[in-house]
């Protein structure tokens, strides 16, 4: 390796190599960035002002919003400014600092995801203590607790990846920088960092996973006791709600990471890679705002206020 140069810039390969799909590509990816940004903001905007939404099934929520927001604000702008400037340059500084907000934000939502699980469980298993439970403090700590794990979660990954070096090839075989990516482009030793990741990843995701499915087997339970049909659906739409962003959340990451490893499939790994980052953050949104009546009840309400005060001030 003495004789190799160390590089200091990477190439980002992006989604297309065809002129012709740059600019449509960049309308599509701006319609749904901006449509990203606009349902999280609104989520986010009417649990803080509406009274009503003060609850922390809502606060989790607002947390999960957050979450969405910043995930794909660290990748989506990148992949923006390459499809519209065709300058897929980046230093291995802002590499290594998109890679830490990426996992940092990413595994903060695993972390919430099962707090939300448990917020289910307590709501629905144990009506009569739920407020006793999860009262606000409580709340606030698991939020934090969940940030804080994700935090140093991505911290232990990042501070791994500033040891590695590149001195032969320096394209990214991807439209944002993220380990496996690096790690095949790699001139390091990166048998350390692999066993980080496996050994952090089969005791974090193994414990989430617990967390966050082990719960709905107590809650299936309670549901199926539950004599009226009303409130049975009532309580399945808000937990179908939460399981559907888990199934699409795990299902679209583990697809995505154990993938990455191989070297032939670069296409599919984009695709994979787009709706992990870019469609998933729009569908969460989407899958509590349409699933859960009494969101899209105040939602209608507020949107009507709006409508007729925006008439008032026209007249």
């Amino acid at each position: 390796m003495g004789n190799q140069t160390i590089l200091n810039e990477l190439f980002l390969s992006g989604l297309s190599d065809i002129p012709e799909l740059q600019l449509p590509l960049f309308l599509f990816f701006l319609l749904i960035y901006l449509l990203t940004i606009t349902w999280n903001l609104l989520i986010i905007v009417l649990i803080v002002t509406d009274s009503r939404l003060h609850t922390p099934m809502y606060f989790f929520l607002a947390n999960l919003a957050s979450l969405d927001l910043c995930c794909s604000s660290v990748t989506v702008p990148r992949m923006l400014f390459d499809l519209l400037t065709q300058s897929r340059k980046i230093t291995i500084t802002a590499c290594i600092s998109q890679v830490f907000f990426f996992m940092f934000f990413a595994t903060s939502e695993i972390f919430l995801l099962a707090v939300m699980s448990y917020d289910r469980y307590n709501a629905i298993c144990r009506p009569l203590h739920y407020i006793q439970i999860m009262n606000w403090k409580v709340c606030v700590r698991l939020a934090s607790i969940a940030w804080c794990l994700g935090s140093s979660y991505s911290l232990v990954h990042t501070l791994c990846a500033l040891k590695l070096t590149f001195c032969e090839s320096n394209i990214v075989e991807s439209f944002f920088c993220d380990l496996p990516q690096l790690f095949q482009i790699s001139c390091s030793d990166i048998l350390i960092n692999i066993l980080l990741i496996f050994v952090l990843g089969c005791f974090l995701g193994a414990g989430c996973i617990t967390l966050t499915i082990f719960p709905y087997v107590y809650i299936f339970k309670t549901v199926l006791k539950i004599q009226v049909r009303g409130n049975r659906s009532k309580v399945f739409s808000t937990c179908s709600s939460h399981l559907t962003v888990v199934f699409i959340f795990y299902f679209s990451g583990l697809f995505n990471y154990l993938r990455s490893g191989t070297n032939n499939h670069y296409a599919a790994d984009k695709v994979v890679s787009v709706f992990y980052t870019v469609i998933v953050p729009l569908l969460n949104p989407l899958i509590y705002s349409l699933r859960n009546q009494d969101f899209r009840k105040i939602f209608q309400t507020k949107f009507r206020t709006y409508l007729s005060l925006t008439l008032i001030c026209r007249s």
